[in-house]
């Protein structure tokens, strides 16, 4: 029997790698790391000015080696003052960066290739890597536990950028069709260079996910658990051009990956590979709003709202399963020709409008798609009023992972006795944000929306960081460095769940304690599920 609980915390810990990993090499590179260490203690404003970096960005870094243990992290949010200080793992895990410098060095040469294929010449440097690992580069085991448990530790995060982009080309590629799942197979039948692909079988049956006989494959146990949640991987993975520009990010211009006319693709994270990934993992989270949306619609009529609103609704997706929810499972979808169900799909990304509208026809299904900007629900009334007659304020608002996305506005209304119980990093264009003033625009945020939810309410599923103290302590139990990175790094504000749930109060938006639910039950919980209404 294979410990799934091992398994799994060996896909965090390869998340882990992927963030921390870019981070330790740009600030090593940059002779921070030895700086910190001779000073001991350090105040992030000297390291500002002395190294010249990017304030925001240097502190998003800096808290994820905090994250993982290898620094301690306070922020004073009074002061403004974020201390930086040595401890009992620091020297020896700066000692062990040099062991990230050849993953990095593949990120940054890979980037100028295709994200989702395995061409010849970065994987020929992947494959050399493959064989330092397999000798753990040549790296002795210590007797030192303390020292052990940072060996391994920065080990499995270079195994994490060995696995997680591959494993994600893999499985975006069909990899893991049943096909491949049940039978054994030779490289040549999935690649068309058999030879290369072969020793990426052979790295697998090094860590035991397959067995290889007479050149056939077939995957073991473990293997398959890899394979069944590759899109685990998928949402960090699609950030890799953004994790690649780390060093340029901290130390230079801080806007290298907003260099975009209008109307182009977007350049800091694999939006395709993004929403295969975050799809997967949202699944889990979709059973527990299947259950509100039922009880909401098995009211009586007089107490139902009209219909639904998906803010950010990405392929239409989400508006169709909650279309199929309410039309099979609930007292609403018998009375549809009586009472029909308005559903409108609003997003600010005019190709995901254009996807959700046929993905919507396709499935027969009546919606309204239209232009929308999460930071004016004025705008979207207006528009829904007068083009539609529908009243923003008869619909249930439902928003999936958006409202740490919104733009950053400077708040116009500055509490300037606000103390903020944020431990988290935030930053705009490398500039840095203090945690008051992001719980001040989360505060104006909400405040915008509060009017048109109080009736029936904001339905959320957001994210969230936690404690650098909390995450260190449960390395292997959560992804909250990896999301640290990929949001800090693309100026996204997840803020912990008390904090988001104080300021949504403070708006006169109070969560349903009999609906809101944390994953995973426990203080390290990353994703909330609230709904939001006015009393």
């Amino acid at each position: 029997m294979i410990d799934k609980a091992q398994l799994r915390s060996s896909i965090f810990r390869h998340l882990d790698g992927l963030a921390t990993a870019p981070v330790a090499i740009a600030l090593k590179n940059h002779a921070v790391l030895e700086f910190i260490l001779n000073k001991k203690q350090v105040q992030l404003s000297e390291l500002v000015t002395v190294f010249k970096a990017n304030e925001g960005y240097l502190n998003v870094g800096l808290r994820i080696l905090a994250s993982q243990g290898f620094l301690d992290y306070e922020v004073d949010n009074k002061t403004q003052e974020i201390t930086i200080a040595v401890n009992e793992k620091t020297e020896t895990a700066f000692s062990l960066f040099y062991l990230y410098e050849d993953v990095v060095d593949l990120l940054q040469f890979s980037i100028q290739f295709h994200p989702r294929l395995f061409e010849d010449v970065p994987f020929e440097k992947l494959n050399l890597i493959f064989e330092k690992y397999k000798k753990n580069y040549g790296i002795e085991p210590s007797d030192n536990p303390l020292k052990n448990s940072i060996q391994e530790q920065i080990l499995k995060h270079v195994e994490g950028y060995l696995i997680g982009p591959t494993i994600v080309r893999l499985a975006m590629n069909g990899m893991f069709h049943k096909y491949f799942m049940e039978t054994s197979f030779r490289p040549e039948e999935f690649h068309k260079s058999p030879e290369n692909f072969k020793k990426i079988l052979d790295f697998f049956v090094h860590l035991g996910w397959f067995l290889e006989k007479n050149g056939n494959y077939q995957f073991t146990e473990t293997g398959l658990f890899f394979a069944k949640r590759a899109s685990a991987y998928g949402v960090t993975v699609s950030y890799l051009p953004t994790f690649a520009k780390i060093e340029e990010l901290i130390f230079g211009d801080p806007a290298v990956l907003r260099m975009i006319a209008d109307g182009e693709n977007e350049i800091h994270v694999d939006r395709e590979m993004n929403v295969w990934g975050s799809g997967g993992a949202h699944d889990t989270y979709f059973k527990v709003v299947d259950e509100i949306i039922i009880k909401l619609f098995n009211l009586p009529i007089e107490q139902q709202p009209k219909g639904i609103l998906d803010m950010g609704c990405g392929n239409g997706a989400f508006l169709e399963h909650i279309f199929e929810v309410i039309d099979r499972q609930t007292l609403r979808g018998e009375m549809l020709d009586e009472y029909p169900l308005f559903l409108v799909g609003a997003d600010y990304n005019q190709a995901a409008l254009k996807v959700t509208r046929a993905n919507l026809i396709k499935a027969d299904i009546w919606a309204k798609v239209i232009w929308g900007d999460i930071g004016r629900p004025d705008v979207l009334s207006d528009d829904l009023r007068e083009n539609y007659n529908i009243d923003l304020k008869d619909l249930l608002n439902v928003r999936t992972f958006l409202d740490h996305n919104r733009i950053w506005k400077d708040p116009q209304h500055i509490d300037e006795n606000r103390v903020s119980k944020s431990t988290g990093a935030f930053a705009y264009r490398g500039k840095r944000i203090s945690n008051n003033l992001v719980e001040d625009n989360l505060l104006e945020h909400l405040q915008k929306w509060s009017p048109y939810v109080r009736k029936f309410g904001l339905l959320l599923i957001e994210l969230h960081t936690i404690n650098t103290k909390l995450a260190s302590k449960n390395l292997g139990k959560t992804p909250a460095t990896a999301y640290d990175a990929t949001h800090g790094f693309s100026d996204q504000y997840i803020i912990e769940i008390d904090v988001f749930n104080d300021v949504a109060s403070e708006a006169r938006l109070f969560p349903d304690k009999a609906i809101f639910k944390r994953f995973p039950e426990a203080d390290i919980a990353t994703v909330s599920i609230n709904l939001l209404k006015g009393n």
